[in-house]
């Protein structure tokens, strides 16, 4: 798959996502309304919340596609990160916070008017929409997954392309949601007490601080700057050290510049005979073979450096394994 093709995949995504969801949302309010309901009401809220967070993560995706000009050389990538932010702001403020202010609001003086029937249908239509929505997500994690030779699991967790990991944790929540509502709906529709319907309500509003806490935190990682993966980051390294003048990779250091753009930086210790002319074939043939392996990566430079001292030919300590180290208790 090109990374045209990845592009145009990841906005059908958020489209479909996002007509999906305003559909849902102006069906929930309805209900709601008519049943007094503050589990259709707070679906109706993750549901705009939802979408409000689509049409974010849209922006998000064309912003950071423009190409890089002379204010900015690396590109506008990391802005999409910028929108995706505020995407998940948006659903920890609004839908979160309706859900759970509502709910509690309903356990302490709300009284049902007793018209389940409109919200019983608009849950099952919302949850078979929200499955084909899901659907599609989960269908691109799977295609990208198999591009990064990696699994579905590992590639959400990792991927640098943050629209993908909202639409399938947005819709996943979605339907948990739908159940949670449904739930709540039908245990205050057997005991007559509002008491389920409020808290369903605060069971979806804490969801969407889950969802919202996990898409803001990942985006603000992918602000500051993240290196790519480990595998990544060695057969990155691997390539380099293959190179024929090439003595030793002193240090390797790898940034997400966006969710298709990867910078490569190394210290590299070239062979004492190597002259200027071989150092430079060599920096062609780094930029080509790693470019032509993935084509993520868009910039690469190699800094000639010399023997560090005391390394005695070993491989130096890379900062970022060191950096990695502190994270982490072992390898992946």
């Amino acid at each position: 798959m090109s990374e045209g093709e990845v592009k145009a995949e990841s906005v059908g995504t958020v489209v479909v996502a996002g007509a999906a969801n305003l559909a849902i949302a102006v069906a929930k309010l309805v209900a709601g309304l008519i049943s007094g309901s503050a589990a259709m009401l707070s679906e109706a809220a993750h549901s705009v919340a939802d979408t409000t967070t689509e049409v974010l993560l849209y922006l998000a995706l064309r912003r950071g596609a423009r190409p890089a000009d002379t204010r900015h050389p690396f590109g506008y990538g990391k802005e999409s990160y910028v929108w995706a932010f505020l995407a998940a702001l948006f659903t920890f403020v609004a839908g979160a916070g309706f859900a759970i202010t509502h709910g509690v609001t309903t356990i302490l003086v709300h009284r049902h008017s007793g018209e389940y029937l409109v919200s019983y249908v608009v849950l099952g239509v919302s949850f078979v929409i929200e499955s084909v929505s899901l659907t599609r997500a989960v269908r691109q994690v799977r295609n990208e997954s198999r591009r990064w030779r990696t699994s579905p699991r590992r590639f959400l967790r990792l991927t640098a392309d943050t629209t993908v990991k909202a639409v399938f944790l947005e819709d996943s929540a979605a339907l948990v949601g739908l159940f949670l509502a449904a739930v709540g709906l039908g245990l205050s529709h057997l005991t007559g007490d509002e008491l389920w319907d409020g808290l369903a309500s605060i069971g979806i509003g804490l969801l969407l601080l889950v969802v919202a806490t996990i898409l803001a935190w990942s985006n603000l990682s992918l602000l500051v700057g993240r290196s790519v993966p480990d595998r990544l980051h060695r057969e990155i390294e691997r390539e380099l050290a293959e190179l024929p003048t090439v003595f030793r990779v002193d240090t390797l250091m790898t940034m997400l510049l966006g969710p298709e753009e990867i910078l490569v930086a190394a210290k590299v210790d070239f062979h004492d005979q190597a002259t200027g002319a071989d150092i430079e074939a060599a920096a062609d043939e780094a930029e080509r073979r790693l470019t032509d392996r993935y084509p993520e990566i868009r910039f690469v430079f190699l800094d000639p450096t010399s023997s560090m001292p005391g390394s005695n030919g070993r491989r130096a300590r890379r900062i970022q394994d060191q950096e990695q180290d502190h994270r982490r208790p072992g390898p992946p």
